[in-house]
């Protein structure tokens, strides 16, 4: 059987286990790597190699740099500071806090920027006494859609303008993306706000009365709420200015985090959503099998087959738009983004169009990565934290990526003309 079509099936049986979840989250993901390895689809080696990916030792550090804000008890203060002045009402709450993660994620890493504002958004959530479960993932989303605004937020906006120039093209401006992303930023936050909140569960988080207690019995240390604080800016400020790679950056922070005296060892390890880091790990191996068999493309060919030989420029960015958006739902936006790029260029240049709003279409659709907690890292790195299940991204997410097409079939043709 072709190793594509073979992928294709093994991908299926996991989308049924995430919907489902029959069995959890994080064995469904290693079971399809172990699969498709045992397959020939991939090499055994490449089986486990999401453990050693650069994004999973991200998580580890910045989930171990979170937990020191939570035991020296400086996320409870950050909270009590945020609350006094946004208040316990929930929408005042979401609007900063996805304020924030949109304008941080624009310039720095969508990654960086969620790992780095977990711990506070928890802490801001405990000490206005609302669900993490109510916060947390329109932060995700927020650092999603923010990363849009500038050439360097995303990687597919980087891809896009790389396209171009192998196109002997010109380039997008650095600031061009930003006619997109930002009207796409107002409408997410809008939405979350009025509409998308509905979809989002209470989840009270087990933990935090533990955690709570902990922080009230050994660590509320001044000097280590101090040291603390000072390791997490340290390392936003070396992630923001690409001192050195992010993953390097996060244990660097989490092991000054155990030498301190932040938090202790035991601690360290227990701060670790080991989920997260299982669920992630194995879902990169499926993502390199889909890009390496052809089952990405295999996709691609077909719907691009069901156009037709003369589409209309609108359609076919519409068609692109909504392809490169369920691509990226289970491939990594990068991927999906250098796979969909030139097949863009291409379809624009048969009609005789320009390629500027069919990239476009491409690039943003592949940050909208909302319907699966496993389509982009900053929905990963809140699955735990928020005790979110799958269905909880597929209630919020799919009418999110409605409201994301719509204003991109709109606002992408005014900016961008057709000819």
């Amino acid at each position: 059987m072709d190793p594509a079509v073979q992928t294709l099936i093994v991908l299926g049986v996991m989308a049924i286990f995430f919907v489902t979840e029959l069995v959890p989250l994080a064995i469904t993901s290693l079971s399809g790597a172990i699969a498709l390895g045992l397959l020939g689809v991939i090499s055994p080696k490449a089986v486990f190699s999401g453990l050693s990916d650069s994004t999973v030792v991200l998580f580890a550090g910045m989930f171990v740099v979170g937990g020191a804000l939570f035991y020296t008890g400086l996320a409870q203060k950050i909270g009590i500071a945020v609350v006094k002045r946004a208040g316990t009402n929930e929408n005042s709450l979401m609007f900063a806090v996805m304020l924030v993660t949109a304008v941080m994620s624009s310039v720095l890493s969508n990654t960086g920027t969620a790992a780095a504002l977990l711990p506070v958004v928890v802490g801001i959530c405990s000490v206005a006494k609302i669900p993490a479960s109510r916060q947390l993932m329109p932060m995700a989303f927020a650092a999603g859609i923010g990363g849009i605004i500038t050439m360097v937020g995303t990687p597919p906006n980087i891809i896009a303008n790389g396209a171009l120039k192998a196109a002997g093209l010109q380039q997008f401006g650095f600031f061009e993306f930003a006619w997109i992303g930002v009207p796409l930023t107002v409408a997410t936050i809008a939405f979350m706000m009025l509409i998308g909140k509905r979809f989002l569960p209470k989840h009270i988080i087990s933990g935090d009365v533990e955690v709570e207690q902990e922080v009230d019995e050994v660590s509320n240390d001044p000097r280590k709420q101090l040291y603390a604080g000072l390791i997490l800016a340290g390392v936003v400020v070396v992630m923001a200015a690409n001192i050195m790679p992010l993953h390097i950056a996060a244990v660097i922070g989490a092991i000054l985090c155990v030498l301190t005296g932040c938090l202790k060892e035991k601690q360290a390890y227990t701060s670790i959503d080991w989920v997260t880091i299982f669920l992630f790990a194995g879902m990169m191996p499926v993502a390199t099998a889909m890009d390496k068999s052809g089952a990405g493309k295999m996709i691609a060919d077909l719907v691009v087959g069901l156009m037709g030989s003369d589409p209309s420029p609108y359609m076919a960015t519409a068609i692109l738009f909504l392809l490169s958006c369920i691509l990226t739902q289970f491939m990594s936006n990068t991927a999906s983004s250098a796979l969909l790029a030139p097949i863009a260029i291409a379809i624009a240049k048969g009609m005789g169009a320009s390629p500027y709003a069919v990239m476009m279409a491409v690039a943003v659709a592949a940050s909208c990565a909302f319907a699966t907690p496993v389509g982009t890292p900053p929905n990963t790195l809140v699955l735990g934290p928020g005790e979110y299940s799958f269905m909880d991204y597929v209630k919020a997410g799919i009418p999110l990526i409605v409201v994301c097409f719509i204003v991109s079939i709109i606002v992408i043709p005014m900016v961008w003309p057709f000819f």
